[in-house]
């Protein structure tokens, strides 16, 4: 009895589903504007485009920078617990021109650190304290240097951060190997 009420109720519920024909009369809402792509069958239909005409003022004003003085404008390389300070090294007569920019304070200091083979214990390095004016760079000159001997200049900022179990290190940064002339 059941099947039979199934069957015969079945294609009252189907033709409810889309067995009807759609309207014929449109609504403002509905009626294709110049976004709409109309398809033809049997004919190729280009995608809408949009033209631009004219000119457009600039998305966003000009920028302009202050200027930088060389040393301010090195890149720093911080890796994770070791800060090294980037440094230019310029030879002299016996001596070493060092210019760094000064971010970790007033006070830094300075070793030129000899590259020979020494036996036994090394020699503690002679470090110059240096104290800078307050703007973005720090100079300083390591004299009585022998000329033609390798060296490696070491900087140390005193007020450089510190790792979590409060220890820094020796220096905060490093040249490569230079000879005085």
């Amino acid at each position: 009895m059941r099947r039979v009420l199934v069957l015969a109720v079945l294609p009252f519920l189907l033709g409810s589903c889309g067995g009807s024909s759609p309207s014929t009369s449109a609504s403002p809402a509905a009626t294709p504007g110049p976004a709409w792509v109309t398809v033809q069958p049997g004919n190729a239909t280009s995608s809408p485009a949009t033209k631009f005409s004219g000119t457009f003022p600039p998305a966003l004003p000009p920028v302009s920078f202050l200027p930088q003085s060389s040393a301010c404008a090195i890149a720093w390389n911080e890796d994770i617990g070791q800060v090294l300070i980037p440094m230019t090294v310029t030879p002299g007569a016996g001596s070493l021109k060092v210019q760094w920019p000064a971010r970790y304070g007033n006070v830094y200091r300075l070793a030129a650190v000899p590259q020979e083979i020494v036996s036994g214990a090394q020699p503690e390095p002679k470090w110059q304290t240096v104290t800078t004016d307050g703007g973005c760079t720090g100079t300083a000159t390591l004299s009585g240097l022998k000329s033609g001997a390798a060296y490696i200049v070491w900087l140390d900022a005193p007020d450089t951060p510190r790792g979590p179990d409060n220890s820094r290190s020796l220096y905060s940064g490093r040249s490569g190997v230079v000879k005085p002339n």
